[in-house]
């Protein structure tokens, strides 16, 4: 065991923002942090911001749904301690934690045309990626689950060593932490996933962050339109930002669906379409504004699991368009992430836009009420400011 010699090799007192009970407001107590076991690191979080993801996982009631939960999946630290078999990191390392794994040495992860892992297949799991067993407990000994296998919503945390990507420590932490999901994955999809190209039209449902964040992916990467597709008239204005170039709201279209809107729009459909809300109505309507012969719909929002899509088997057939979807916008972490730094300090990639409201840990469930609300795109938590 490689660390703080104050510490490693031995449990850590912290404080975490628990999720106990389903709607319940996070309440920060003190936790038992275990040292990391073989394969794991673990880590001081510098910094965490919210999710769209972490609010739906504090309300779930049915399974997935486990609590307590410590939640939180974007983030930044610096690592405490090592356990065996961990490479490529030291303490005082500073790392970004990714929900996708990234071993590097599996068919997928050798391949162009994948980034999901099979040596650590993706799950939504209450523990570690490796065994069934938390890392966290609470002053009475009783279990804490995990979230994303990344559980940032606390001073310190283990995670995977599949699971995490070096990156400069002079890289600002705010900016870093996006990178860990919601603006990599819209930015990923649609630079990696559908690979958008100079001149394309683009079509974005939801603009939230992820569906901000594809507009800018697709503005890096040349597209000549970009749609945006919301039921806030205000988010045109804010999408200006990373792209935007016209604006459908689904209330004012009258007796059109959204996808006739955009098929008149664009006379034939737009090159490429992301759809970043959850919705199967939304998928569906993004699929049929999509071009015929070439066209690709990306899927990003989560829906209830089982959701079924209803498509025409003519349609599909005839069309030949693609239907995809990308976790994590199709990046792999530890190739794509030092990439999007660079970017980012280049002046390329616009992250300081997406940052903007900023909180004390304390101040956690200010935090959820801004995203809630509408208020914010990502709001940062800052451990110790």
């Amino acid at each position: 065991m490689n660390g703080n010699s104050s510490t490693a090799g031995k449990p850590i007192r912290c404080k975490a923002a628990i999720c106990r009970k389903a709607g319940d407001r996070l309440v920060i107590e003190e936790v038992i942090v275990a040292p990391p076991s073989r394969h794991e690191l673990r880590i001081k979080i510098i910094c965490t911001a919210l999710c769209q993801s972490d609010v739906i996982f504090s309300k779930l009631v049915d399974p997935p749904a486990i609590y307590p939960r410590i939640l939180g999946h974007e983030a930044i630290g610096v690592v405490e301690s090592i356990g065996e078999d961990v490479t490529g990191v030291k303490p005082g390392d500073t790392v970004i934690p990714t929900f996708m794994s990234d071993c590097g040495d599996c068919a997928d992860c050798h391949s162009e045309k994948s980034n999901l892992c099979s040596t650590l297949p993706f799950n939504i799991t209450p523990y570690m990626p490796r065994e069934d067993k938390t890392r966290f407990t609470d002053l009475n000994g009783n279990p804490l689950y995990h979230l994303f296998y990344i559980s940032s919503f606390s001073e310190y945390t283990v995670v995977d060593k599949n699971y995490f990507v070096k990156i400069d420590p002079s890289f600002p932490p705010d900016r870093a932490c996006l990178l860990s999901c919601g603006v990599a994955t819209g930015v990923g999809a649609a630079w990696r996933t559908a690979e958008v190209e100079p001149g394309t039209t683009v079509a974005v449902f939801g603009l939230g962050t992820i569906g901000l964040a594809a507009a800018e992916g697709a503005r890096l990467c040349g597209a000549k339109r970009i749609i945006g597709v919301d039921v806030n008239p205000d988010k045109f204005e804010m999408g200006k930002k990373f792209g935007l170039t016209d604006f459908v709201n689904p209330k004012t279209c009258g007796d059109k669906s959204v996808s006739e809107v955009i098929l008149e729009m664009t006379n034939g459909g737009a090159d490429y379409c992301f759809e970043c809300v959850g919705m199967a109505s939304l998928v569906e309507e993004a699929f049929a504004c999509c071009r015929h012969g070439w066209g690709k719909t990306v899927v990003l929002g989560v829906d209830k699991p089982g959701t079924p899509l209803k498509f025409s088997s003519t349609d599909v057939l005839r069309g030949h368009k693609i239907l995809t979807g990308a976790l994590y916008g199709g990046l792999k972490a530890k190739r794509d992430v030092p990439i999007l730094c660079k970017r980012y300090l280049d002046k390329e990639l616009q992250l300081d836009e997406f940052v903007t409201h900023s909180v004390k840990f304390e101040e956690i469930n200010k935090a959820f009420d801004l995203l809630e609300e509408g208020k914010s795109l990502r709001c940062v938590i800052w451990m110790d400011k």
